[in-house]
């Protein structure tokens, strides 16, 4: 036991720097890039021409229909065929921005789509273009009933980057591995990694219970007086 905890303390530094410097960073920047794609994707399956909006749904069909590890060893193994080398962490990037576009493509456009009909029209009588009614009516509100399902993707996103050391990108799991390597351990490293990757999805899901509860009495509130 004491060669376990001696094991995991001297591994702790080095799996938590990949953290910090890879796994973090590419969390955050591919939900954010890809809720924007999202919100795109979901506003053009909503409100463009049939043609764009069959383009952004055979886009969904095929990331929702296909694995992301797939999808990230197309990315980074599959497109230097035709000529196009991306380093892992631009691959893992590029793979997982359009990977959580799609999803949360369909979460923003059940969200919006659940906006009552009237929210729009009270927009339109006050003199709102439609750009003006959906920045300051329509998406406030969707945003409040979106916060939940895309919260669970972000915590899902955290435990997704551990595929991205199957494209040597050297973030968390992959410092694991390396350390195993080296030690014969995997067992102790493995167990290890697991639970920084709980430590960080608890205290996420611990935010978004507080966000939640947040929203929810700000609603009630307003529902009160409504």
């Amino acid at each position: 036991m004491t060669h376990w905890l001696t094991l995991m303390l001297e591994s702790l530094p080095s799996l938590l720097w990949a953290g910090l410097i890879f796994t973090i960073p590419l969390t955050l920047l591919s939900f954010v890039l890809g809720l924007t794609v999202g919100l795109i994707a979901a506003l053009v399956r909503l409100f463009a021409p049939a043609p764009f909006a069959a383009i952004v749904k055979f886009y969904v069909w095929i990331i929702r229909g296909t694995p992301l590890l797939v999808q990230l060893f197309l990315i980074f193994y599959g497109l230097p065929s035709v000529g196009i080398v991306l380093d892992a962490f631009t691959a893992a990037l590029i793979g997982f921005t359009l990977n959580i576009g799609a999803y949360t493509s369909e979460i923003l456009r059940a969200v919006i789509s659940s906006v009552p009909k009237g929210q729009w029209e009270a927009a339109y009588s006050i003199g709102m273009s439609w750009g003006q009614a959906m920045r300051r009516t329509i998406l406030p509100q969707a945003a409040r009933v979106a916060v939940p399902p895309l919260s669970n993707t972000f915590i899902s996103l955290v435990k997704d980057t551990s595929l991205a050391a199957a494209i040597t990108v050297p973030e968390l799991f992959q410092a694991a591995q390396r350390i195993v390597a080296t030690t014969y351990e995997p067992l102790i490293l493995y167990v290890e990694a697991a639970l920084i990757y709980l430590v960080m999805s608890s205290v996420l899901s611990s935010l978004q219970a507080r966000l939640e509860n947040r929203l929810n009495r700000y609603g009630g509130f307003l529902e009160a007086r409504s």
